[in-house]
């Protein structure tokens, strides 16, 4: 499906959420692709200091745009958006990017374990940030740069990679560990990109994922961070949705008449 020239001025505010070791400069293709075709579209920043503090912040950046939102999480932006997106109330769907869709109880970190396709338990440097209380510290992690491209970016010029890698957001132990909560996808619809190259999340459980949550799914040949190697095909997943959408509410209206 190709981006169409124009859309509807009713069209949701699509919001970005980026994942663990990025910002959100990750969505940049996707994002001119969208604004060049009349949709709006922002991106939020993900604290990643773990699933409660990421997911109250989101769920109140969420609430504080105007009028509908289709909400986009790659990676762990996925997990964050599962846990805050059905708390604002004005989410009407949910687009996984290569990413997680916990269920209620479920673990991250037990969740990469039973990945067969992800190798990023191999890849991850262990530090420490100060948690404000005295002394008290807490892990973070960040990817090896002689293995982030590998792992992260396979499908990008070595030297974007590089760059990548220089520049990466370390996350919070925490966002691993943390019990997830009530999932957004059971109440909202969903729709998800798996990469099929993905060797960070793992293309197994992005795909076991997106099909319990019952996501319309769309397969692309490419790495973890498919929105930055083949942009047009995450946006055009985003079209998708928001055509979905605004049918529905179509439907629903005349429904009403």
């Amino acid at each position: 499906m190709s981006v169409p020239d124009s859309v509807s001025p009713a069209t949701p505010t699509v919001v970005f959420v980026h994942g663990a070791f990025a910002d959100s400069s990750g969505w940049n293709g996707v994002i001119e692709r969208l604004t060049a075709a009349g949709v709006q579209a922002r991106a939020v920043a993900n604290p990643l200091r773990g699933i409660s503090i990421d997911s109250a912040y989101v769920a109140s950046a969420l609430a504080q745009v105007p009028g509908p939102v289709l909400a986009v999480g790659h990676s762990y932006g996925g997990a964050v958006l599962t846990n805050a997106a059905a708390k604002p109330g004005n989410v009407l769907g949910l687009v996984y990017v290569s990413a997680f869709a916990p269920d209620e109880g479920e673990i991250l970190i037990d969740i990469e374990n039973g990945s067969t396709d992800s190798v990023l338990n191999t890849a991850l440097v262990e530090t420490q940030y100060p948690s404000g209380q005295g002394t008290e510290t807490v892990g973070e992690f960040s990817i090896d740069p002689a293995k982030f491209h590998d792992v992260f970016a396979a499908d990008l010029p070595a030297g974007e990679a590089a760059l990548m890698a220089a520049t990466q957001r370390p996350v919070s132990s925490l966002g691993f560990v943390e019990p997830n909560g009530v999932p957004a996808w059971k109440s909202l619809p969903c729709w998800a990109v798996v990469a099929t190259g993905d060797h960070a999340a793992g293309s197994d459980v992005v795909r076991s994922m997106a099909q319990r949550a019952g996501a319309t799914i769309t397969e692309v040949e490419g790495s973890h961070v498919i929105m930055i190697s083949q942009p047009q095909a995450v946006a055009d997943v985003v079209m998708q949705a928001l055509a979905t959408l605004d049918a529905g509410a179509a439907d629903r209206a005349a429904a009403s008449v």
